[in-house]
């Protein structure tokens, strides 16, 4: 096991060394020139000259690539352009708000769905079984900032239960209570999607660990129902979902800014988008690496989990 980490981690690192040059790549090739976001239209050529040479930009690309990578190996990221602040602080706190809401959404996404897809299976072909099988597709077809629109219509305006916007009350933080009700509606809209992947994935694995042979055993060993499901068939059937969990985790992290912009929750994504408006590189690529470094880890500990429950990946 020991073993199988440590190749998971080496394997990682041209990972994370591929998303270092695409980042500074399509920053450096999208148009726009962060000095003249920052002067304006007005601006001279002489002061335009003066602010690009300021922040490196006047360098060649291979010299600015090494030296943001160097920095940021050590934890320096830069300074934003835009807010004329060092941007590791502005990412980790920003980047709280959004762990937050995808710690939420996953938890909803994950549980809902393995609790949603054995009980389908369980009653294949059942009312309840197609009725779900509905609401699964359209979960999956529907965009979350288009979802994200409905539930504030349906439950802030119109039945006045969740507030519509913001991590907390315009008074201020005041109490768990205030930042749940916030939570609530935004949590939800990122939830949908992966939820319903979840659900259908469980819904297969179950069914097909049901017509194994083992299963027929253990019915004729004199086992209840929920015996063998809670017993044998789920210690199978989670095997393939708990893959599919860490791989949730990507569209998480990229749906969020959808859903941070919708419900101006103040995490990452929502900084990324005005950072982008903004033309500010530094802050741009900050944000996106620590993305990239949370979805590399995540995706570490999901195959390590994944080897444990099922031994034969480490073994080969």
């Amino acid at each position: 096991m020991v073993g199988y980490l440590f190749n998971r981690i080496v394997q990682s690192i041209p990972v994370l060394i591929g998303v270092t040059l695409v980042v500074f790549a399509m920053m450096h090739i999208a148009p726009g020139d962060p000095a003249q976001a920052m002067l304006g239209p007005m601006a001279t050529e002489e002061n335009l000259a003066a602010i690009r040479h300021q922040l490196g930009l006047d360098r060649p690309l291979w010299a600015q690539y090494v030296t943001w990578v160097g920095n940021a190996a050590r934890g320096d990221l830069g300074e934003s352009i835009s807010m004329a602040t060092p941007v590791r602080p502005e990412v980790m706190t920003r980047f709280g708000a959004s762990l937050l809401l995808g710690a939420a959404a996953f938890a909803i996404a994950g549980i809902t769905g393995i609790v949603i897809g054995v009980a389908t299976a369980l009653r294949r072909g059942s009312a309840f079984d197609r009725l779900v099988t509905l609401l699964t597709t359209a979960g999956i077809s529907m965009p979350p900032f288009y979802l994200g629109m409905l539930l504030i219509v349906a439950f802030s305006f119109k039945l006045n239960l969740f507030p519509m916007s913001g991590m907390y009350s315009t008074q201020g933080y005041s109490g768990i209570g205030d930042l749940l009700s916030h939570l609530v509606l935004p949590a939800l809209t990122l939830a949908a999607a992966p939820l319903t992947v979840i659900a259908r994935m469980t819904r297969s694995s179950v069914l097909e660990q049901i017509n194994e042979d083992y299963v027929r055993t253990a019915r004729a060993k004199g086992l209840t129902g929920s015996a063998v499901v809670t017993g044998h068939v789920l210690k199978n059937a989670l095997i393939p979902v708990i893959h599919l969990l860490g791989l949730q985790v990507g569209f998480l992290l990229s749906a969020t800014a959808l859903v941070e912009v919708v419900f101006s929750w103040p995490g990452l994504g929502d900084l990324l988008v005005n950072a982008v408006l903004a033309r500010d590189l530094p802050l741009i690529q900050g944000g996106i690496l620590v993305i990239a470094l949370v979805y590399v880890i995540t995706n570490i500990v999901t195959d390590t989990i994944h080897a444990a429950v099922d031994p034969r990946l480490h073994q080969k």
